[in-house]
């Protein structure tokens, strides 16, 4: 398996209509939570705040998207028609990815992440 230090190594990875998809995702995902920042963590481009905020991963059918299970749980009506399970989220490549409802996802995640740290502050 290769090994990423970077969004861009890893994007390159693949070919050119899913580098497309996977760079429209990390742009939704950063306009979403913009004090987020970029790295990579389990070897997929990963965004931080006050913790990890999502991961997303490409693959050879769908795009992988992790925002843990509070980011899965809050959304069940919206996302029942992708494959997901506790803490993921599955867009087939054979349909448009849906970045309206990953950019509500990330916003939920990021406010839940500020809260949560400011709670920790409290104590």
């Amino acid at each position: 398996m290769k090994k990423f230090e970077t969004m861009d190594q890893y994007i390159a990875n693949f070919p050119a209509e899913v580098q497309a998809i996977l760079q429209e995702l990390r742009m939704v995902i950063a306009l979403a939570a913009p004090a987020a920042e970029e790295c990579i963590s389990y070897q997929m481009p990963t965004f931080k705040l006050h913790g990890n905020l999502v991961h997303f991963a490409g693959y050879n059918n769908h795009i992988g998207l992790y925002p843990a299970p509070t980011g899965i749980s809050h959304f069940e009506e919206r996302i029942a028609s992708y494959k997901h399970a506790k803490g993921s989220l599955r867009f087939p490549l054979s349909k448009p990815i849906p970045y309206d409802l990953v950019a509500d996802i990330v916003q939920f995640r990021a406010e839940e992440n500020v809260r949560k740290a400011a709670d920790k502050k409290k104590k």
